[in-house]
């Protein structure tokens, strides 16, 4: 299903998930219960697909009217995926954000002595093993999540942000801190400022679907 999402509508990475909590991720090798993604709301990611598409008409940015636009204006109306080098680009970013992130003690995508509440499960460790396949599972899914929070044309096979991310106690502190790593790779692999805005700010969205200690 193609999938669309603007700032406004969520795209945890990353954090958190960008401290991400496991699931089903659409292949066919087997994973733990705890292995880590982070994920977008399906229906909420259609309605955004078709407001673009009724505001790149209302703009001018889709029909004949597009085809007598200058280079200039062409390049100012890339989506932030186009900008920040499509696919290839965006997997630059995971790669170098991925294996900062799990370096950092502060953000503790492991969940290293976290426990779960609740009443089935409460004093259950959430702790998250980065073993080969789960690490490739996450990066995977944040490819794909970002591909499609950009602009992107990519498939997302992940769960739905706050389910994702439930029982894990992500705090606003860890939260931060991952934003901060993610900040540390763009300012690394030089992305603009602007597109280092857009992208944060689709983090920041998720911020409320993915943060349970305040």
């Amino acid at each position: 299903m193609k999938k669309t999402i603007r700032a406004g509508i969520g795209a945890a990475l990353l954090l958190g998930a960008m401290s991400l909590v496991a699931g089903g991720c659409g292949d066919s090798a087997p994973h733990k219960e705890n292995d880590f993604f982070t994920s977008g709301n399906r229906e909420a990611d259609q309605r955004a697909d078709q407001r673009m598409v009724r505001t790149q008409q209302i703009k001018g940015e889709t029909g004949p009217d597009a085809q007598t636009k200058t280079p200039e204006q062409v390049a100012a109306k890339k989506t932030l995926y186009e900008r920040l080098g499509e696919q290839e680009g965006i997997k630059k970013i995971v790669e170098d954000f991925t294996a900062r992130v799990l370096a950092d003690p502060r953000a503790n995508w492991e969940r290293k002595g976290v426990k779960s509440g609740g009443v089935l499960h409460r004093g259950k460790s959430v702790e998250w093993d980065p073993h080969p396949l789960a690490i490739q599972t996450l990066k995977t899914h944040l490819v794909q999540f970002l591909d499609v929070a950009t602009g992107g044309p990519s498939i997302y096979n992940g769960k739905e942000i706050k389910s994702a991310h439930q029982g894990m106690k992500i705090t606003n502190e860890e939260f931060d801190a991952a934003v901060g790593d993610l900040k540390a790779t763009l300012d690394k692999l030089k992305v603009g400022d602007k597109e280092q805005k857009e992208l944060i700010s689709i983090v920041e969205s998720t911020r409320a679907q993915v943060v349970e200690v305040r």
